[in-house]
């Protein structure tokens, strides 16, 4: 049922991501900000399906913590839902993302639309330079900067290697960061076809204020994460 429940879903997806994908293109003619009603939209659409199709719903905690104006968001990154989530938590969420994704036919087209952060990593520390200008940028524009500190999505239960983007952000953006913990793998996992039904618990943890230096800060920050993520993840079953 599981795997019929997820072929369905794909079908869904691809589907009503084909639909709107040529539907939004008028917006590519207008100002970003008129975009982020219909990019709510499509997302609303694919969660709906997700939870109507596959039995897969969401719980959200700590909302609080998020910002609603200028901010860093480090969040835990284990399942594609990650990436969907945050435009609807976040005002105008800037993801710090891999340059390749901006090539993506239309996909990409809308992500540089809504200029978000894109990283071409094989450039060292002058990709650090150019993230940090655009986050910059888009945080002058009242816009919150989402990273995924381990650059690429982990395992439940297996951490993975946090990378220097969010302690470069930290340290020259002198901004506190909200650390996000979740549970998303357990029911979506990297490069997993199937999607189990249940319940994905995110929670956004109190901001780390800034101040604190790099090893502090990132022993801080990943260990909140990690050690929050492992209590949801125990309770996904």
């Amino acid at each position: 049922m599981t795997l019929l429940r997820s072929l369905l879903f794909n079908l869904y997806f691809l589907s009503i991501s084909a639909l709107l994908g040529i539907l939004y293109l008028p917006f590519l003619l207008l100002p970003p900000r008129h975009f982020w009603p219909a990019a709510r939209l499509w997302v609303r659409l694919v969660l709906g399906g997700l939870r109507l199709i596959c039995g897969l719903d969401s719980q959200v905690e700590g909302r609080e913590n998020l910002p609603r104006g200028p901010g860093l968001v480090a969040a835990k990154h284990q399942s594609a839902w990650d990436t969907l989530i945050f435009t609807l938590l976040l005002p105008a969420p800037a993801m710090v993302l891999k340059r390749e994704l901006l090539h993506v036919p239309f996909f990409g087209w809308y992500l540089r639309h809504l200029d978000m952060i894109a990283v071409d990593r094989r450039r060292g520390a002058a990709a650090l330079q150019d993230m940090l200008r655009q986050a910059r940028a888009r945080l002058a524009e009242g816009r919150q900067i989402v990273i995924f500190p381990e650059g690429t999505r982990s395992t439940p239960g297996v951490p993975g290697r946090y990378q220097p983007g969010i302690a470069a952000l930290y340290k020259n953006l002198g901004l506190p960061v909200t650390p996000v913990a979740l549970n998303s793998g357990c029911y979506w996992g990297r490069r997993a076809f199937n999607k189990r039904p249940g319940t994905i618990r995110l929670r956004a943890l109190p901001p780390i204020q800034p101040g604190l230096e790099r090893p502090q800060f990132m022993e801080r920050l990943k260990g909140n994460i990690e050690r929050v993520s492992a209590e949801l993840e125990q309770q996904a079953g």
